[in-house]
């Protein structure tokens, strides 16, 4: 049986950890909601679209 390789591609996380901190600028949470914003950071950009009429 031969080996299957898998490959990670591990470019994006930088990307998604750059756009993350800029969420957390833009929005200007807190520490704890920073935080928090690693799980629900889609809630939060969700917030400040519709609150700026984009949605």
């Amino acid at each position: 049986m031969a080996e299957k390789t898998i490959r990670v591609q591990n470019e994006f996380g930088l990307l998604w950890f750059a756009g993350w901190l800029f969420t957390l600028g833009w929005l200007g949470l807190g520490f704890w909601k920073g935080v928090l914003a690693l799980v629900v950071w889609p809630y939060y950009i969700g917030i400040a679209l519709s609150a700026a009429g984009a949605g």
